[in-house]
């Protein structure tokens, strides 16, 4: 009989263990679904430190100074030859207003907007020859002329940010060799002072400096030039031989000879007033109406 109870004892264990087992299981498998239901998942419950993270990347950046319109050069590293003001050009007869600058700079050199802006204008023009025109917050215009290329994208309502290439400097219209020639004008058309605002930041209107650039010197200042442009040769050869006007005489030649005698005379006394040479004394006129000048010994 105990032989034969072994093997049932052995079998009512293991069953009774496996029951066990699977008993633990199952506590422990509500244990966990219990205490999920209780505990919220990490992820809903940051901590400080997750929370101070995604405040930092959800703040926005400080942003920059708020700035209206600020320029650049229209040809960077290129200096001005010819500035804004009174000048006059060899073929003319007076001095006249120049409205912007010149920028020395050889053919085929970038052009770059010089702010921020929309393009109103790109062609050709009269003596601007190749231009492009864009207009500025605060309703400024700046003016690239004389250009020898226009980009092919640069057409009127293009948006440009300041250093847009727009052309390439040239000599086209009335130029006097290759350069840009540029230009600021106000809401009104007025030419202004490029000086003033070239490598400056303005944030308000107020800032700009609209009525100080609008004035210039009353000096007059003779222009240099390397070209003639073809349209001006005609005016500079009427300049430099100017065309006779015949007159008829109203005196004879003896009384045109008198005259001119006197007038010798008087260019003689005058001269002799007003020049000395070294070691003699004051010139004085002779009884031939020469000068004359004694050694001082």
């Amino acid at each position: 009989m105990a032989q034969d109870r072994k093997p049932i004892l052995k079998g009512r264990s293991r069953l009774a263990a496996e029951a066990a087992i699977v008993a633990t299981a199952g506590l422990s498998a509500f244990a966990v679904a219990h205490a999920s239901l209780l505990v919220p998942p990490l992820k809903t419950q940051p901590t400080r430190t997750q929370a101070a993270l995604a405040s930092a990347k959800a703040a926005p950046a400080p942003a920059a100074d708020d700035v209206l319109i600020a320029f650049e050069e229209p040809v960077p590293g290129h200096a001005v030859v010819s500035p804004f003001g009174l000048r006059q050009l060899p073929w003319e007869g007076n001095g006249r207003l120049h409205e912007g600058v010149d920028i020395s700079a050889d053919s085929g050199v970038p052009v770059i907007a010089a702010a921020d802006g929309v393009v109103v204008e790109a062609g050709t023009k009269g003596g601007y020859g190749r231009y492009v025109a864009v207009r500025h917050a605060e309703r400024l215009t700046t003016f690239y002329a004389h250009l020898g290329a226009i980009d092919a994208k640069v057409k009127p309502g293009l948006v440009v940010v300041a250093g847009t290439p727009l052309g390439r400097v040239g000599s086209t219209g009335t130029s006097t060799g290759p350069h840009l020639h540029f230009e600021i004008r106000d809401a009104q058309h007025r030419p202004l002072d490029p000086s003033m605002f070239l490598g400056k930041a303005f944030a308000e209107a107020g800032d700009l400096p609209l009525d100080k650039a609008k004035r210039y010197s009353g000096r007059v200042r003779m222009a240099y030039v390397s070209f003639i442009p073809e349209s001006k040769r005609a005016l500079m050869d009427a300049k430099d031989n100017p065309a006779v006007l015949v007159v008829r005489r109203k005196t004879t030649d003896a009384q045109d000879l008198a005259e001119a005698e006197r007038n010798l005379q008087g260019q003689m006394k005058e001269t002799a007033k007003r020049e000395k040479i070294d070691g003699m004394k004051e010139l004085s006129i002779g009884p031939d109406g020469r000068p004359r000048a004694q050694l001082s010994l």
